[in-house]
Order: C-alpha cells, then structure tokens, then sequence
C-alpha cells in the first residue's frame, strides 16, 4: 500500500527543486520532514506541504489502523519539469533579451516501512511437485527421422 501527493506547476526551477528533493529520498518520513523543516531553501517549504500531503493521503487510506510518520519511508520522490512563460527583458540599442520563467511538477510517494501483509493462495508444497511426473517425449519412427548427408 502507497499513497502519493502531486504539486504541480510551482514556481520555482526544477533544477532547485531537485536539489531539496534530492535530499529526502528513501529517508523515514519523520526524518524527511525534519530535513525539509529545517533547511535553509524556498522550495524545501513547498517539498515540505507535499510530504505531509502524501502522509495523510496514506493514513486516510490505511483500513486497519491509525499508522504514524515514524513508520512509513519516502518510497519515490521526483521532479517534472513544467510549463516555462518567455518574456521579454529590454536590452540596450533596441534588442530584447528573452526570460525563461521556469516551473516544475513535484511528485512524492509514500508507503509503509513494513509491507502490509496480504492475504494470498498458500504456496504449493514441494511434494505436490514431485507427484507431477515431467512429460515424456514423443518417440518418432525410425523411417520418418532425416539423416544429413555429407
């Protein structure tokens, strides 16, 4: 079980969005959060809303029990890059230099620290195995057989 949260087209480069997200992947998520919480970077505070989004999108989904942020792990953490404005700076002797707004697509994924267990089929037991006899082969008449010649 996974649950995940998706921010998208923020206002910031991917390039330094990366850089924070970079920073929490596969940690505990009390952890991430401590990381996110304290680190110097703009973006760390947006990573930070979309981890505690994928939290309790994971806890609203969990049937059996109340799971705390000490017992789930960033599973997947990832940046797309979004749509990119252009405008126009004025430059001297009449040209125009183009800017490049960046924005970006963040994506965090969250799930157990233990899996969850399923109820599955119970596994065949070696025994059953063995009473399966393997397949024999067909035998071909002798006169049907091709012999290579030299």
């Amino acid at each position: 079980m996974e649950a995940r949260a998706i921010n998208r087209y923020i206002g910031t480069s991917p390039r330094k969005m990366r850089l924070v997200i970079d920073l929490i992947r596969g940690k505990s998520v009390d952890e991430a959060l401590n990381i996110l919480h304290y680190s110097p970077k703009h973006a760390s505070r947006v990573a930070e809303k979309v981890l505690r989004s994928a939290v309790s999108n994971l806890q609203n989904k969990d049937e059996a029990g109340r799971l705390e942020p000490g017992e789930m792990i960033v599973k997947e953490a990832y940046v797309d890059v979004g749509m990119v404005m252009k405008r126009i700076l004025p430059a001297p002797m009449g040209r125009a230099f183009r800017i490049r707004k960046r924005s970006n697509h963040v994506t965090i994924v969250v799930a157990p620290n233990k899996p969850v267990p399923r109820t599955a089929a119970p596994k065949r037991a070696k025994a059953q195995k063995a009473e399966r006899a393997p397949a024999k082969k067909a035998a071909t008449p002798s006169g049907t057989a091709k012999q290579e010649s030299k």
